[in-house]
């Protein structure tokens, strides 16, 4: 299997681009400029790219239904349909089953999945992001009134005197599809990325989550390509640059501590504080020191847990030029990344995308972008500083 695609086929997270050095060592990297070259090269309009792109909603929480493949009754789960897998109400056939396992509003949004999407005569197992149920408000932005759902961070606005806004108006659930599983039982079932919308119901509003370029203005000119490229090749003389060796060392010693003291956990930090990654120097610095603090605010300064500390410390330490490396080597890919996010962000969607902060709405891109290569495997394409910022800081309308 594709070191890309997700474990045991379940589509159930996804890696931003940039961190599948850290996730997947050198073919890590390496696989995330050929995405990038792909990327490049379909948005250059360049014919035969093996890629394509689909949107992330920003829905909650995520839906699965359709066929049961043992019973061939039509259910609705949430995730836990692959965590709980033998454990009573991780499927739910009724809304009896649902009560037994859930309350609330995530009991009564999966009622009314069930209800509702019953009804369009599923023949597949489909995820999609629930967009909406009872929840649609209305809302005048810039003098026109909007029908508006917040299932999580980002709020959604439709013009209410729009087709999309009259098909809204109508249906009881709104849902955007975008994955397709296949298999003889739950266990087995493997996802591919992407989905064709099933049967039609007025109830239900639905989309599939491909990128469509609504503008005909999302391609790159010939300096934007050329500007681009120059980043890549950028990217290919860092990728180059760092020790094979050093690294995947470094990568061992990470498998062993734990997730809070890590370097992928530090860089979040970054984003969690809305702050773009310093120069790498001081990045690996700054590691040193979060990975020291963390360890004795969490093991305590005996004898013991400082002798061990210096022999962590010693691992950083030494891979330091390697680290370096990988940073410079990731700011390239983050740099050619926000290009493509750009671009993509000037095809007119069908929805207008916010967030509520204490000064009112904020106007926001779409939550990110889904590549896929011809192998099936799958990174998020996402600007980190804006969506990711957003995630860990605005406060969300229920929690999933």
């Amino acid at each position: 299997m594709d070191f890309l695609t997700e474990a045991a086929g379940k589509n159930l997270h996804l890696e931003h681009l940039e961190d599948e050095i850290l996730n997947f060592g050198i073919a890590g990297g390496r696989s995330a400029i050929n995405f990038l070259r792909a990327l490049r090269d379909m948005f250059a309009g360049k014919s035969g790219s093996a890629m394509s792109v689909t949107v992330k909603w920003d829905g909650a929480p995520a839906i699965f239904a359709g066929p049961h493949p043992e019973t061939g009754k039509f259910f609705v789960a949430t995730k836990s349909l692959f965590r709980k897998r033998n454990a009573e109400g991780a499927v739910y056939y009724t809304n009896a089953d649902i009560n037994k396992d859930k309350s609330g509003v995530l009991a009564s949004k999966l009622r009314t999945s069930l209800q509702h999407l019953s009804k369009l005569g599923m023949t597949q197992i489909l995820q999609g992001d629930l967009m909406f149920t009872n929840d649609v408000g209305t809302m005048d932005i810039d003098g026109e009134p909007h029908y508006t759902f917040q299932p999580n961070t980002i709020l959604y606005a439709v013009p209410t005197n729009s087709k999309i806004g009259k098909q809204i108006n109508r249906a009881k659930m709104g849902i955007v599809w975008h994955t397709t599983y296949s298999g003889s039982t739950i266990e087995s079932l493997k996802a591919t990325f992407g989905a064709r919308i099933p049967g039609k119901s007025s109830t239900v509003w639905q989309d599939d989550a491909t990128y469509k370029d609504v503008s005909g203005r999302a391609t790159f000119t010939a300096m934007e390509t050329v500007t681009i490229t120059g980043l890549l090749s950028q990217a290919g003389s860092q990728f180059h640059a760092i020790d094979a060796g050093s690294f995947n060392k470094f990568l061992r010693w990470q498998d062993t501590v734990p997730p809070g003291a890590g370097f992928k956990s530090y860089l979040n930090t970054y984003t969690r504080a809305g702050r773009k990654l310093p120069p790498s120097g001081k990045v690996v610095a700054g590691y040193f020191k979060h990975f020291n603090d963390w360890w004795i605010k969490n093991k305590g300064d005996s004898d013991n847990s400082k002798k061990s500390l210096r022999s962590h410390l010693a691992v950083i330490r030494t891979s330091t030029t390697a680290l370096k490396n990988v940073v410079d080597f990731m700011n390239y890919l983050i740099q050619a990344k926000l290009m493509l996010v750009k671009k993509m962000n000037q095809a007119t969607g069908l929805a207008r995308t916010f967030v509520k902060t204490p000064n009112g709405l904020k106007v926001v891109a779409p939550e990110g972008y889904v590549a896929i290569d011809h192998t099936g495997g799958a990174v998020k394409i996402v600007d980190k500083m804006e969506f990711s910022f957003n995630n860990f800081t605005v406060a969300k309308s229920w929690d999933k």
